[in-house]
């Protein structure tokens, strides 16, 4: 049995020393030892020319394939032993080989692959591939060899890292495929070889290293290129060789299309663009060269013949890919859990070294001693069951309790609300999609002003199965309070032990979770309707703790903190705009602060970067809204979803109230004492000041949009403050929060000596906030919420309205003496979304001169035009103005009609308005800022999600 060792390099300097020792030291040598490289430089061709000698080293212009197919040429051994320049082979590799090979009559062998240098974990003992194109070699990750595989055993394919192959095998398959130049080349060959009726076994006694240089990118070759894309290149080839050699060719081309999207959105979720993008090139390159797949076919049908051998059992089982999905999902919750857990454990070296600094600077630095509590009641029920720990935690007690009793109070929620600044939602989730996809809107007389930004996610979740437009309002209301209250507890925990370097007290976070919960109702945003202003409270708690991550000492998590924070502060500025600014004001502030302080790091990219993403990302995402607004009046971008509603006085932010259905101011002044003596704990200062800075920052931003008058076609109004409050309140929260942390450990300590009554009179100050506005809120105050009234339009003529968007209903009311008033019903009416939009649009002045001719002097030519408005009725609720009805009722060209009930009054059109009346086109750039919108919100989503780690 004479064998020739073929060598095959490219740019191994690094790896041929030892490689080339391993072939000197083979307990059986090779008859031969040639070498071909593929276009190194002087270094490895010199290694290579002064071990073997000049005539055993051939160069080639080309990559792996084309250097066997050149060697094979001039080799007539039986047998032909494939190395590569990065596999160094066991000494008695070629010796257990060439054993294996007689026993047991194979045509392919290959020995079992160890990583390189580590020596120990396994890389593969033999392969084969997958449904979907990944490479399979029955391993674990990071898998030691401990002899568990040591069984001789046929397989699809072996690497040509030590693959020994005939001679003959190598002659009869035209050697390795020339269009996989790097990877998948083994596997294609081992395929091809099992349907020639050839066999293949892995020979686990024959050991070699290998430092997989091409797939771990360790070296750059010329199809690489300069930036190594190692993933599209071994999903190209993946590709290729299932569609060359599978079965069922048009079964496989659907399938592998969509399975690759599938992947790709996998990445995106993992946050891995830049393999989604590689599996996107690697599917067009695949798709878009046919021929290349058919001539492959093509030669593999002349060597096969007409019966090819099945090679199913050698390929892997089919829920393989099913598992690898399960595995991809559950690395990324691990992935999600590391990254909570390495959060916590910063936060927590942050408090020691905090606690440290502190304890240095006092007199005594003595340590503190924690007397027995809830938290070590929980801790002794660790190991029971859930039941027996939350019954054992008074914390989780009353936190359900408290979720319950809000559940209780907003329960109104439970039925369609309208009311106050909430607009009755629509009937169908059809009717916002319209208004978000189409720049021209059917209401009124049509218009082109831009949609509210807050409705693409109400759009989205009221396209959630079992979800419509009124439950999602619905849920807003009613789950606003407890998610306001579990984000404050996510944030409080944080701000708490950063603020007073102390570990936060269960109990005091509570009881800050548990005030700011309710600052949507307590400050009649809730009863009042405002819907905008109950959304960022539930939200606001969110950004605070997403913003925690600007300090993280890693740029990656900062920049990931800017992402989030973007997506939070765009939900945020949808519903209430004045965020947007703040926010602005806010970075600004804190950049200027930071340069002055900090210096030169606070010019780096990484450290104002992501305060930049989270400022830019609003105006992008809410387009084309943005530019909308800009188009109409600028001004209007401080309006608060809804309808007009009142803003809060200097007062009101101080106490967090609105005017009305608000609980009694006093409730909100037992925060502000509070809050002012935290200034004077010494320790958590620094802390204290920057809530301050926040409620500063916010009284002045008030009192400059409070001299902002918005002139609007409906009338004159003013910036929303709604957010403002919320911050007020929050930074209040937070300060109390912090300052009683210290007050708290210092009474336990016992070190307050005279400051103790004042500090129990501040502890009793401060509950009175939270138990105060709990009461009022579940004594059930007066609101202005309820169920949708029912309209005056007659059921008939809602139906006629709902069929084509140009026909609509004339509504009148009012008498001639004190003055008429006048809008035009179409489809469900004013609904949620809509406010904003009309509040926006100019009045037709020509349908005013018409309809005020329509009363007084209805002349044909006035009656003819009515239809061109996309008029069909007339309807005059109670009470009617007699003039007004003996006019339309002598009218020619209008006729009687029945009405809702028997005090209003009805007429009917006998021209009937066409169905594209109102018809017109919106702005030509709506649809293009509706796509970058819609990619710039994907990009978002996938950015701020973990990060998969990737185990080698």
């Amino acid at each position: 049995m004479t064998v020739t060792a073929l060598l095959v390099s490219h740019e191994g300097a690094r790896w041929l020393p030892a490689v080339l020792a391993g072939l000197r030291d083979q307990q059986l040598p090779p008859d031969r030892i040639l070498a071909v490289d593929t276009g190194s430089g002087p270094d490895t061709l010199g290694l290579l020319t002064d071990a073997l000698g000049p005539d055993a080293v051939a160069t080639c212009d080309g990559h792996f394939p084309d250097a066997v197919r050149q060697a094979l040429a001039t080799i007539d051994t039986e047998w032909v032993w494939i190395l590569h320049d990065d596999a160094n082979p066991d000494p008695g590799a070629l010796r257990e080989l060439v054993a294996a090979a007689a026993s047991h009559d194979a045509d392919i062998l290959g020995p079992k692959l160890r990583e390189w240098p580590s020596l120990r974990r396994l890389l593969e003992l033999g392969v084969t591939i997958s449904a979907t194109g990944r490479r399979e070699t029955g391993l674990e990750r990071g898998e030691y060899d401990q002899g568990q595989h040591d069984d001789i055993r046929e397989v699809l394919a072996v690497n040509t890292a030590g693959m020994l192959v005939r001679r003959e095998v190598l002659e009869r398959l035209d050697g390795f495929e020339p269009e996989l130049p790097l990877f998948a080349t083994d596997i294609d060959f081992g395929w091809r070889a099992a349907r020639a009726g050839h066999k293949t076994i892995v020979v686990p006694q024959a050991v070699v290293f290998h430092a997989e240089a091409g797939h771990r990118g360790l070296r750059r070759t010329r199809l690489m290129g300069r930036r190594t894309r190692t993933h599209r290149a071994e999903r190209e080839a993946a590709l290729f060789v299932l569609l060359a050699n599978g079965r069922r060719l048009p079964w496989m081309l659907v399938r592998l299309f969509f399975g690759s999207l599938v992947r790709v959105l996998g990445f995106l979720l993992a946050r891995q663009p830049g393999h989604a993008a590689d599996e996107l090139v690697a599917l067009g390159h695949v798709y878009t060269h046919p021929l290349r797949v058919r001539r492959a076919r093509r030669a593999r049908r002349d060597v096969h013949g007409a019966e090819p051998v099945d090679v199913r059992p050698l390929l892997a089982p089919w829920w393989v890919p099913y598992r690898h999905g399960l595995d991809f999902v559950v690395d990324l919750g691990t992935a999600a859990a590391m990254e909570g857990r390495d959060a916590a454990e910063r936060r927590r070296a942050q408090r020691l070294a905090a606690a440290a600094a502190a304890s240095a600077g006092s007199h005594t630095g003595l340590a503190e001693h924690h007397p027995a509590g809830p938290d070590d009641a929980e801790e002794l029920a660790a190991d029971s069951g859930w039941l027996v720990r939350f019954v054992t935690s008074p914390l989780a007690v009353v936190s359900v309790v408290l979720v319950l009793l809000a559940l209780y109070a907003a329960r109104q929620a439970l039925h369609p609300l309208a009311g106050g600044a909430l607009s009755p939602a629509p009937d169908s989730t059809s009717n916002w999609w319209d208004l978000v996809l189409h720049g021209w809107h059917h209401l009124g007389q049509g218009t082109d002003a831009p949609d509210p930004g807050y409705l693409l996610p109400f759009s989205i979740l009221s396209s959630l199965p079992f979800f419509s437009p009124n439950v999602v309002v619905g849920v807003l209301f009613l789950l606003a309070v407890p998610v306001a209250g579990w984000g404050a507890w996510r944030v409080g925990k944080v701000v708490a032990e950063l603020g007073s370097g102390r570990e936060a007290s269960p109990m005091l976070v509570g009881w800050a979770a548990a005030t700011y919960a309710l600052v949507p109702a307590v400050s009649g945003a809730w009863g009042q309707g405002r819907f905008g202003v109950v959304a960022s409270a539930a939200l606001l708690p969110w950004l605070a703790h997403a913003a925690l991550g600007f300090v993280e000492p890693s740029s990656d998590r900062r920049w990931r903190a800017g992402w989030r924070c973007g997506l939070l502060l765009s939900l945020i500025t949808a519903f209430t705009p004045v965020a947007w600014l703040y926010f602005l004001l806010a970075v600004l502030g804190v950049v200027a602060v930071g340069i002055r302080l900090v210096g030169a790091p606070m010019r780096e990219r990484s450290a104002w970067g992501p305060l930049a993403v989270a400022l830019a990302a609003p105006p992008v995402l809410l387009l084309p809204g943005t530019l909308g607004v800009l188009g109409h009046d600028i001004s209007a971008i401080f309006l608060e979803a809804g309808r007009l509603a009142s803003t809060p006085g200097p007062l009101g932010l101080l106490t967090g109230r609105f005017d009305d259905y608000a609980a009694p101011a006093w409730i909100g002044l037992t925060l502000v004492v509070p809050a002012v003596l935290a200034l004077a704990r010494r320790r958590s200062r620094i802390a204290v000041v920057i809530c301050w800075v926040l409620i500063a920052l916010a009284a002045v931003l008030a009192m400059l949009l409070s001299r902002i008058t918005i002139n609007l076609p409906a009338g004159d109004a003013r910036p929303g403050l709604g957010f403002l409050l919320l911050v007020i309140q929050g930074a209040l929260v937070t300060a109390v929060l912090v300052a009683a942390h210290g007050v708290r450990a210092e009474l336990r300590g016992q070190r307050l000596s005279w400051r103790q009554p004042l500090a129990l009179v501040l502890t009793a100050t401060i509950l009175v906030a939270p138990i105060a506005g709990w009461a009022w809120w579940l004594a059930g105050p007066d609101d202005q919420l309820d169920r949708p009234a029912a309209g005056d339009v007659p059921a008939y003529m809602d139906q006629v309205t709902r069929s084509a968007p140009g026909r609509g209903v004339l509504v009148l009311d009012g008498d001639v003496e004190s003055g008429l008033t006048w809008f035009v019903q179409r489809g469900d009416g004013t609904t949620l979304g809509d406010d904003e939009i009309l509040a926006l649009t100019e009045p037709d002045t020509a349908l005013d001169r018409d309809v005020a001719a329509l009363v007084s002097q209805p002349e044909p030519d006035v009656v003819g035009r009515m239809s061109g408005h996309g008029i069909d009725y007339i309807v005059m609720p109670a009470p009617v103005d007699p003039q007004v009805a003996a006019t339309l009722d002598a009218a020619s060209g209008i006729t009687q009609a029945s009405a809702a009930d028997r005090d209003t009054r009805a007429w009917q059109f006998d021209e009937a308005a066409p169905a594209d009346a109102i018809d017109g086109d919106g702005p030509w750039w709506h649809g293009p800022l509706l796509t970058l919108q819609v990619l710039a919100i994907l990009v978002i989503i996938v950015l701020c999600g973990p990060t998969r780690r990737e185990l080698r």
